[in-house]
């Protein structure tokens, strides 16, 4: 198995409702209001290809700027605070665009090849301190990993569902009258390293997804920015209504004032060192027809020393 195309540009979005509202809860104190933009339009940053990797590739824990907890002065070290986002990405297929070139939500179904699952490994703490002004940088290009089989758009075609309300009306680039919202169940395992049994600790749905692909690519070349085969679109963390159908620690551990019992009897509140993170996605419809993604899995290793 190996990544299933030549990606030359990836870009990973915030379109998850739930997941939104319950980040301005836990960091601005107030619900999906706090960001004044976030129902005008997908929002989004430029991630790192290069770093883009298959299931089963380890992922070292980075190093970095954080601030500790009662300080204002930063330290430079291993990242404390290591999280997984469980996504799902598109990629891009047909011709390339001309750069200039706008694609409307309406006309934009031909360059969406399929979908894979996506891990958008997360230091929060390297984060928490280098987003502002610009957003993520460092903290989400030390790796990115995606299932090896790309699930494409016809054979999801049986299991379309309404897409997510949206109030107020998007600006006309960004509408679309079809459905192209998707039933893709959606798991999370975690076994740490001393346990040979993981835990289930969330399960959740794409359908859940405010913004649609067709509306995230729209937006992505709204610009005139140019689309080439193989670009990847990231969903952002799916998360649902439900605790248990959050999409990173960062919910599920309600920023790490609840923890997580596992089976093993250990607790997180966070990664750990060891910790294997696996994704899960499939669709089933009501003939018991069922199709699956495979899955996204990749293990947490402890950071390399410095010299």
């Amino acid at each position: 198995m190996h990544v299933p195309a030549e990606i030359g540009d990836y870009t990973d979005f915030f379109s998850s409702l739930y997941h939104a509202t319950n980040c301005g809860i836990m960091f601005l104190g107030t619900d999906i209001n706090a960001f004044k933009n976030w129902k005008h339009l997908p929002i989004g940053y430029h991630g790192r290809s290069s770093s883009i990797v298959i299931s089963g590739t380890p992922i070292t824990r980075p190093y970095g700027q954080t601030v500790p907890a009662k300080s204002s002065v930063p330290e430079f070290g291993p990242c404390r605070l290591m999280d997984f986002e469980l996504e799902m990405a598109a990629f891009v297929g047909g011709p390339p665009t001309a750069l200039g070139e706008r694609i409307a939500a309406k006309d934009a179904e031909d360059r969406i090849f399929g979908l894979v699952l996506l891990n958008d490994w997360s230091a929060r703490d390297i984060q928490k301190f280098e987003y502002v002004p610009l957003g993520p940088f460092t903290s989400k290009n030390l790796g990115t990993s995606i299932s090896p089989w790309i699930v494409t758009i016809e054979a999801l075609r049986p299991y379309i569902v309404h897409n997510f309300p949206q109030d107020p009306t998007p600006f006309p680039y960004l509408r679309h009258d079809d459905k192209f919202n998707f039933d893709i169940k959606l798991e999370v395992d975690l076994k740490p390293e001393n346990s040979s049994e993981p835990t289930t600790i969330s399960r959740t749905n794409y359908c859940y997804m405010y913004w649609t692909v067709k509306q995230q690519l729209a937006q992505q070349t709204v610009t005139g920015c140019n689309l080439r085969p193989g670009d990847l679109l990231g969903s952002g963390t799916i998360s649902g209504e439900r605790p248990d159908s959050l999409g990173c620690m960062l919910e599920l551990s309600w920023n790490g004032t609840k923890p997580l019992r596992l089976k093993s009897g250990e607790e997180r509140k966070i990664l750990e060192d060891g910790d294997t993170v696996t994704l899960r996605g499939y669709c089933i419809n009501d003939n018991d027809v069922r199709i699956g993604f495979g899955k996204c899995e990749g293990k947490l290793l402890p950071a390399v020393p410095l010299d």
